[in-house]
């Protein structure tokens, strides 16, 4: 597995890594992979939630647009149908200790990139090998789909609330946890667990 690295940033406490050159990195690396050192004046704020499954410590880094007025899921910034970034700025990341199962994608222990197909009643989350390419949807080539392990299908369900800026948090769930994509008035949760 291999990270892109020069500098180390603080965000919430977690090191953050800029781009430079190709390093190997160990599994047990956690850091947020950023691609740009301007990460302080983006409109869409980087932030990472760090969690177990198992026992093991699982960290997603992600990009958190705000709407501001705009209809985005299914408007014409994320439509629906069409591979979307799950965030803003890099695609969004998950880092793993331990063999997981993200949704029914079974991956080794090191970092994958997360992106989604956006619909009204259901969407698709695609787990991809590929994490050197900037997020923005025209980046997903021919030869990153090719890395794809992956996809699973899971349930959009409408909140009442409004969530203004996409928000990435987790829930218990029997035998792992799941990680819950919100933004504007929908919500999606991703099954995760150790893979056996």
């Amino acid at each position: 597995m291999f990270v892109i690295t020069t500098t180390l940033l603080a965000l919430n406490a977690a090191p953050v890594l800029t781009i430079s050159e190709l390093v190997p990195t160990a599994p047990s690396d956690t850091s947020c992979i950023v691609m740009s050192a301007n990460v302080d004046s983006r409109r869409s704020p980087l932030d990472s939630l760090s969690f177990t499954v198992d026992g093991a410590t699982v960290k997603v880094c992600y990009g958190r647009p705000s709407a501001r007025g705009r209809t985005m899921l299914g408007g014409t910034n994320v439509p629906y149908g069409k591979v979307w970034r799950t965030g803003a700025n890099e695609p969004t990341m998950i880092h793993t200790t331990i063999p997981l199962v993200i949704g029914d994608v079974s991956v080794e222990p090191g970092t994958y990139s997360l992106y989604s197909v956006p619909g009204e009643s259901q969407w698709q989350i695609l787990v991809n090998a590929s994490i050197d390419q900037w997020g923005h949807e025209r980046n997903y080539t021919g030869a990153v789909a090719a890395q794809e392990l992956g996809r699973a299908t899971v349930v959009s369900e409408r909140t009442e609330q409004h969530v203004e800026t996409f928000t990435i948090r987790t829930e218990s769930m029997d035998g792992g946890a799941a990680l819950v994509l919100e933004w504007e008035h929908t919500r999606v949760r991703v099954p995760l667990r150790k893979a056996s």
